[in-house]
């Protein structure tokens, strides 16, 4: 990656406390709420089945839920089994399926990179090609680190600011 203008001497400037990864790392960066992630995209929505599938304490899970509800990504809906109580279940909004990128990429360097052998594969459902993940620009050509460039947009970069 190329680093331009102001943000070439990396001495004076510091992306602590406004990254974007930073930030997104806040909400996410738990294994609890990727994994609960990863299930609200397999379709689980109610707790129980979260607290099962990703084999946490109901504690943890419900402090995730919580963190990805106030976030924005998943939110509560009410259901009602005849003759039980009211409950709430959770369902990606459209934040939460913004995020499908991001879990995709990860199950691919997961498969390509650790000693996992999944026996899920994604595929488009229009034709049945495998589905992957990959950096492009908007003119739709494929970037390597080497490609990328970047400079600060507005204002300059922050330096030493947390």
């Amino acid at each position: 990656m190329t680093l331009t203008g102001v943000l070439e001497d990396r001495s004076a400037w510091s992306a602590a406390g406004w990254c974007p990864v930073e930030k997104a790392m806040g909400i996410v960066g738990s294994r609890p709420a990727m994994l609960i992630l990863r299930e609200a995209f397999y379709g689980t929505t109610r707790f129980d089945d979260f607290v099962q599938r990703v084999a946490i304490a109901p504690a943890t899970a419900a402090s995730s839920l919580r963190v990805l509800v106030e976030a924005g990504l998943l939110e509560r809906r009410t259901y009602q089994e005849p003759g039980a109580r009211r409950r709430e279940e959770y369902h990606l909004t459209v934040s939460g399926t913004d995020f499908l990128p991001v879990m995709l990429a990860l199950f691919q360097w997961g498969s390509r990179h650790t000693d996992t052998s999944p026996p899920i594969t994604f595929s488009h459902t229009g034709c049945d090609a495998p589905v992957g993940v990959s950096v492009r620009c908007e003119a739709g050509h494929e970037v390597g680190l080497a490609g990328i460039s970047a400079a600060v947009e507005g204002s300059p970069a922050r330096s030493g600011e947390s």
